[in-house]
């Protein structure tokens, strides 16, 4: 399908194909660029002080070779990539990078990063606790003060309330066009292909959130116009699990036979799925991505314990997200994937499965180690899976 149609899409896979393009001109014009890994720096903060927030992610076609300085092997390969190409000079246009315990080598990162990629001045580390109950909210929250006072002191100005309300309505703003753009691929066949879908998710994580929402609006709009639509299938599946980046994984699964119509990833819904509550101000924003992103590293408090029929109940207190998408999406299988190493979505596995067979709902496990390489190693049986639910 050629993609040169639609103008919002040619330009997402122009940004896809060189992220820092843009980015490296507003820094000439005088901006400062903050990188943050993960989804829990709160970018409405970045954005209201006049900085451009960038999503950090790493490269699965570039082999990780100046990590094994201060990493090892056996821990999360998309975090080594990462910190791999920051020692390796890739992200000299940051003037900053933040990040969170997501995980104790996503904390481990920015440590490292600190003290070895030496051209970024701004470095912040947020300690986010890994349970959503009041008391970790309002921690999080004095965790927040910390990060506005030290970005308030690189910026060199105040984050006002006013500054920040602008910010979070920008930044909603764009959660509810992605949100539309996921319902473009609700009809059967969908509007839109998971590839060029998530090409226009990493164009966002890209570019200034104004520029992001034009974006998106381009897309929208060219995309229902369009003659040419992707071709129906069989099956229609949803995909789960933490950051993949590239398209390769949606180009095997499709390739396979299946259209993929939704999913519940780190670079996919996560970020979007709800909006920060107003008035938008610390406390809103610590609910928010404590609570409202959906991400394994945060413990969801059971509701009731001892018996097999509580350990249900809690899954579905857990999980009706997915299950709510599975329906809305009209999903008949799920692929479960996660990089090597990362327990934080490893040790959700067995729960998750339990459940979607509790729905009826086939699902398949895949492990991957982040590399272009790794696609071949699962591809038959991807094409296994999907030849059962055809």
């Amino acid at each position: 399908m050629a993609i040169a149609t639609n103008k919002g899409l040619y330009l997402a896979h122009e940004i896809y194909a060189d992220r820092s393009r843009r980015v490296r001109e507003l820094r000439k014009d005088g901006k400062k660029i903050i990188g943050y890994v993960c989804l829990y720096p709160p970018v409405e903060m970045i954005t209201a002080l006049g900085l451009i927030p960038f999503r950090v992610f790493g490269n699965m076609d570039e082999p990780i070779t100046a990590a094994d300085q201060v990493s090892i092997t056996v821990v999360c390969p998309f975090l080594r990539s990462i910190i791999d190409l920051g020692i390796k000079g890739k992200f000299n246009f940051l003037d900053g990078i933040a990040g969170a315990h997501t995980c104790d080598v996503g904390a481990g990162l920015i440590l490292q990063w600190r003290d070895y990629v030496k051209d970024t001045p701004f470095t912040h580390l947020i300690d986010i606790p890994h349970t959503d109950h009041a008391p970790a909210i309002e921690y999080f929250q004095h965790q927040l003060n910390s990060f506005q006072r030290h970005l308030e002191e690189f910026a060199g100005e105040k984050l006002t309330d006013e500054k920040l309300k602008r910010a979070c309505e920008l930044h909603n703003r764009q959660r509810q066009l992605v949100r539309q753009l996921y319902d473009l691929r609700k009809p059967d066949p969908p509007l839109l292909t998971s590839s060029e879908n998530l090409e226009v998710l990493v164009a966002l994580f890209s570019l200034p959130v104004d520029e992001g929402n034009r974006l998106l609006e381009d897309v929208l709009a060219g995309v229902k116009e369009r003659k040419v639509k992707p071709p129906a299938k069989k099956v229609r599946l949803m995909v789960w699990g933490p950051v993949f980046d590239n398209t390769a994984l949606y180009d095997l699964i499709e390739d396979a036979g299946a259209n993929v119509v939704v999913d519940d990833t780190c670079v996919g819904t996560r970020a979007f799925w709800a909006d920060v509550k107003a008035p938008c101000e610390l406390q809103a924003l610590a609910q928010h991505y404590l609570v409202d992103i959906k991400c394994p590293r945060t413990f969801r408090q059971a509701e009731h314990a001892g018996t097999r029929r509580d350990y249900d109940r809690d899954l579905d207190s857990r999980f009706s997200y997915i299950k709510k998408a599975i329906k809305d999406w009209g999903v008949n299988g799920v692929v479960l994937q996660s990089v090597k190493y990362c327990d934080t979505h490893g040790y959700e596995v067995p729960n998750l499965r339990h459940y979607l067979d509790t729905l009826g709902i086939p699902g398949i496990y895949i492990e991957h180690d982040y590399s272009e390489r790794s696609m071949a190693t699962i591809k038959t049986r991807v094409e296994a899976f999907v030849e059962t639910l055809g």
